[in-house]
């Protein structure tokens, strides 16, 4: 059985896509990740203060603004970037994953 599992995880390495990005790029979208992650820390800390529901709402619509934002950026790259190689080599697979993506949001 333990040979069943490990060929299945070699499979889903072997599957896995990655994506080159610029230490510029990097440091764009992890400042932005912790900043949601600063969003959410303080969510946390209003949570166990007791504060008004609305102050919560706020700061979680707050939160959701920023993620959405980080994944329009994201999206953004990969179609300039990943798709483009992709339809460049005559890849027209990646349309499909690109359609899939979108379902998504």
């Amino acid at each position: 059985m333990e040979k069943k599992t490990a060929n299945k995880v070699k499979k889903t390495v072997e599957k896995e896509k990655l994506t080159k990005r610029s230490d510029e790029d990097k440091k764009i979208i992890k400042n932005r990740l912790n900043r949601i992650s600063g969003q959410i820390s303080g969510i946390i800390k209003m949570v166990d203060d007791d504060r008004y529901c609305n102050d919560i709402l706020i700061q979680l619509s707050a939160v959701s603004s920023a993620a959405k934002s980080l994944a329009t950026l994201v999206i953004e790259n990969h179609l300039r970037s990943c798709v483009k190689k992709q339809l460049d080599t005559s890849n027209e697979e990646v349309v499909e994953e690109v359609v899939e993506l979108f379902k998504r949001f």
